[in-house]
């Protein structure tokens, strides 16, 4: 693709994630269209989007619509719908791209790029997403911590070309958004999953954001134990990652993004489904398969399901 030239964008699951990506690249000049909810997309087309981030607040020009067929003519597609909705969506997204469409995969969890081409043939990309942020009101996303990309290919899902990766890299990089090729994607997916299960559950069911989590010395065991049974189970599935270097990462991630308040959280303060099942849920399921002991993450998958039937 010409240097000077941008691809046409589409942002399917236009929540806090896909508006910052997607606002981060329409800031930036390139065509961008936000497929979401009604009450943002009407505030969206009538005023903008406005990203209230740690070094900008800025009000962007995007198209916003309801309707998915409005995917159709994108080049770049990211796909940040819920994990329970990936092959519904993906399924209804198969007929309406482009044969030279990319599909990058920005959601929670280790296997949604191959849930999305097992679902529809779509050979997404999967990316390791570090980003705190909210939708603080229609058609408003603050942005309080990093924002950067890792991508890759699995190692069962090579649909992707190098210079497709290097494409979407040089994208993201260009609209101010680091992005990293990685050569060991699956092992990226599993570090950032352990993130999420250490910090998710203990937000929504605290509502305390990371910065808290990470300096009260109880909520930090629990997420060493968190970290101790995810490492044990991502070995189990061949994934080797050293249980140290793990913990380390997870504290840090806490010091580095103190005003992060979960998804999970924010889902639980709207009433709406979580994606715990994807998370904590997930490493109990992987868990229970191996012979791997979880039962602090089963506690923690069991307490936010709880708490997200009584809301």
């Amino acid at each position: 693709m010409p240097q000077e030239t941008w691809p046409r964008v589409a942002v399917v699951g236009a929540g806090a994630v896909g508006c910052y990506f997607g606002g981060m690249l329409a800031r930036a000049g390139a065509p961008v269209t936000l497929i979401g909810r009604a009450t943002h997309v009407e505030a969206m087309n009538r005023d903008g989007l406005f990203i209230d981030s740690i070094k900008v607040q800025e009000k962007v020009t995007v198209f916003a619509s309801t309707k998915l067929e409005d995917v159709r003519d994108a080049h770049l597609v990211l796909f940040s719908v819920k994990t329970v909705d990936t092959q519904s969506t993906a399924q209804m997204l198969a007929p309406l791209l482009t044969p030279l469409a990319i599909v990058v995969s920005l959601q929670n969890g280790v296997d949604n790029a191959e849930q999305i081409r097992a679902a529809s043939g779509i050979p997404a990309i999967p990316a390791v997403v570090y980003v705190a942020t909210a939708m603080t009101g229609p058609g408003r996303v603050k942005h309080t911590g990093r924002g950067d990309l890792i991508i890759g290919n699995l190692q069962t899902n090579s649909g992707a070309s190098p210079a497709q990766l290097q494409e979407v890299a040089e994208t993201f990089t260009r609209a101010g958004v680091p992005c990293k090729i990685s050569q060991n994607v699956t092992a990226e997916l599993w570090e950032k999953l352990i993130m999420n299960c250490a910090y998710n559950a203990i937000s929504a069911l605290l509502r305390s954001k990371y910065g808290r989590i990470a300096d009260d010395p109880g909520t930090v065991e629990v997420m060493k134990q968190v970290t101790k049974e995810a490492v044990a189970v991502a070995g189990a599935v061949g994934v080797p990652l050293s249980e140290e270097s793990m913990i380390a990462a997870v504290l840090k991630l806490g010091k580095g993004m103190p005003e992060a308040l979960s998804s999970t959280a924010q889902d639980i303060a709207r009433g709406k489904p979580t994606e715990i099942d994807s998370l904590n849920g997930f490493l109990v399921r992987k868990g229970a398969e191996l012979g791997v002991p979880t039962p602090v993450n089963q506690t923690l998958h069991s307490l936010v399901k709880l708490l997200e039937k009584s809301r």
